[in-house]
């Protein structure tokens, strides 16, 4: 988390107002520029959304629900039968914005089903804007919790390599930056750095939009953890050559049986890891579990984006930041956001409650409702 002066301490905060305000960090400047966005309306935090000015499930879901809260209030003068219906099509837009993640739709849910507890528009107002404020309270304890948890693994293999740095692998950002504060990977790295145990992290480029080069290793650098950026297809050397302890990713959504889906290139670090005998373990709250599937494969949703993604990168050249094309000009592309890693791939969870090992019946053991 980012402590030094004039950064935020979190990815979202609201701004309390005659007309109310939500604030984001902009992630599409960074690590070059820190850039803070202002949310006023459903419209933008739709486009916030879908446009990956926020991301990671955790995050999503708080920013939705607050979107949630804006779309509310701007309704204040409606009649209570008119705001249901209408606050219903904010709800369908904002699910519309990211097919993959559950904790949109989770945070869209329970902000709708807190509302119709209150009768008139004042008190739905309000409702919501308590339940926006709980759920990302929430998901900062869940996140610390994940890291209070997982910290335990990271000292034991310290312990075993009699105090040599413990060399972590991640991909993609599961960092504060997509949760609200302490991130899901990350959570047992910043406890670890804090408790003196020594770490080094191998930070994954995550083409297409280089979220671990850019945001990972933004936050790593700024909290001063070790770590080193590495080409995606360099991890599977590494694990050959005995350079990587444990493996460390999160997740957009998890099945009840524990097929999770996150950020395209996942399932071959999972391959890999399975291969070269190393911990594969994903770090997630509850609020990622998606009780209702069951077959990752066949029934989680997988994103396709813009092409564009992959055919052009963006970079700082000189004092501007950049956009260029990297492939041919007529050359097409496909962008898969995300793949699915099955089950008996993965070694355990990290959860706020603890942590178990990757199937229906320990998920239910652990989260018994």
């Amino acid at each position: 988390m980012v402590n030094q002066q004039n950064y935020p301490n979190r990815t979202i905060w609201h701004i309390e107002g005659d007309e109310p305000v939500v604030q984001i960090i902009d992630q599409r400047w960074l690590p070059h520029e820190l850039r803070i966005a202002n949310l006023k309306t459903v419209d933008e935090v739709s486009i916030a959304i879908s446009e990956m000015w926020v991301r990671g499930a955790p995050l999503i879901g708080a920013t939705a629900a607050w979107g949630m809260y804006l779309a509310a209030f701007n309704l204040k003068n409606y009649h209570p039968s008119e705001f249901d219906s209408t606050i219903n099509k904010a709800a369908e837009k904002l699910n519309r914005a990211r097919p993959t993640a559950v904790n949109l739709q989770w945070a869209i849910n329970n902000q709708l089903s807190n509302m119709k507890r209150f009768s008139s528009v004042n008190e739905k107002i309000e409702a919501a804007k308590n339940k926006a404020a709980v759920i990302t309270e929430e998901s900062v304890t869940r996140c610390k919790s994940i890291g209070v948890n997982g910290v335990t693994l990271l000292k034991e293999l310290s312990q075993n390599k009699n105090g040599a740095p413990v060399n972590i692998l991640t991909h993609c950002n599961a960092g504060w930056l997509a949760c609200v504060e302490w991130g899901t990977a990350t959570a047992p790295i910043y406890l670890a750095h804090k408790y003196k145990i020594p770490v080094h992290v191998w930070v994954d480029e995550t083409r297409p939009r280089n979220q671990g080069a850019r945001l990972t290793a933004w936050e790593l650098g700024q909290a001063n953890i070790p770590h080193t950026i590495i080409a995606d297809n360099v991890g599977g050397h590494l694990m050959q050559h005995g350079m990587v302890d444990i493996c460390i990713v999160g997740t957009d959504r998890t099945t009840r049986k524990g097929d999770v889906a996150n950020k395209i290139g996942t399932y071959l670090k999972a391959l890999a890891a399975k291969d070269n005998d190393i911990p594969f373990y994903v770090a997630l709250p509850s609020s990622t579990i998606d009780w209702e599937m069951e077959n990752g494969l066949e029934e989680i949703p997988i994103e396709i984006r813009n092409e564009e993604e992959v055919r052009k990168i963006k970079g700082k050249s000189g004092n501007s930041i950049e956009e260029i094309l990297i492939v041919p000009e007529k050359s097409k592309a496909i962008n898969y956001a995300f793949d699915i890693t099955p089950h008996h791939l993965i070694t355990g969870f990290i959860t706020e409650r603890g942590i178990c090992k990757a199937s229906e019946e320990s998920l239910k053991k652990l989260f018994d409702k």
